[in-house]
């Protein structure tokens, strides 16, 4: 099956098909709606053949629909129908989920994201949990306070880089996963890996995007992705 592999961020919306070599991209921002978004792919994916689309969106996503919207984009993601508006299949998962599935080698995986905000998502055998640690409590904030995008722009490199360490070992101690995938794309800005670490690529989303329809991808299809302690918004990756 041809795939349209579709990577929703919070800066830019990144496509690529079955069979393409090279990523075609645009800018997203705070003003894209879900109806934009796809009339924007649709245009930018013309030349490409596909018979189905995976989207890794940047929030809570149950049974392939969206049920909040996102923090770092318009609005009109929730109840909208992207089957109806790309005109073939679609299956929407986490944005997180999707570069981890695309990550994985085996074991227990974590994925952290770092980008726009935290992405998280676990793998146990196989099995992906899209999850929502970046909105939970951490010092005097949340996780997502000290390591996203704007906490690099006022702690500087030299403090974010001792929180990433500090989040990443808090992490592996609670969930003991075998490694960890660090990616979006600040990981750039990361001098060394902490223990257990390897480094990720946004490349591999595309990669779990294709998974999702592959008969090996539909075991390892993530769960639901629910709303940690109640709240909707969340962080976007990339």
């Amino acid at each position: 099956m041809r795939v349209l592999a579709v990577d929703v961020g919070g800066t830019h919306v990144k496509i690529l098909a079955t069979g393409e070599t090279e990523k075609r991209e645009f800018e997203s921002g705070p003003k894209l709606t879900a109806r934009q978004m796809v009339a924007r792919v649709k245009r930018l994916a013309r030349g490409w053949r596909y018979e189905a689309v995976s989207i890794g969106y940047p929030g809570p996503v149950v049974h392939d629909h969206v049920v909040a919207e996102p923090h770092n984009l318009g609005a009109g993601w929730v109840g909208f129908d992207f089957a109806r508006a790309f005109g073939c299949p679609v299956r929407v998962v986490n944005d997180a989920a999707m570069q981890a599935l695309g990550s994985y080698r085996g074991g227990r995986m974590l994925f952290l994201g770092l980008g726009t905000g935290l992405g998280t998502a676990l793998i146990v055998d196989g099995l992906v949990e899209p999850m929502e640690i970046g909105h939970l409590p951490y010092l005097k904030h949340t996780y997502e306070d000290y390591v996203s995008d704007r906490a690099l722009e006022r702690l500087g490199k030299k403090k974010w880089r001792k929180h990433v360490a500090d989040v990443v070992k808090q992490l592996a101690a609670a969930l003991e996963p075998d490694e960890i995938v660090i990616g979006g794309g600040n990981v750039r800005h990361l001098k060394t890996l902490p223990p257990l670490c390897r480094a990720g690529d946004n490349a591999n989303a595309f990669k779990g995007g294709f998974a999702l329809w592959e008969k090996a991808g539909a075991a390892r299809r993530p769960r639901a992705s629910r709303p940690a302690g109640g709240r909707g918004k969340r962080r976007n990756r990339t």
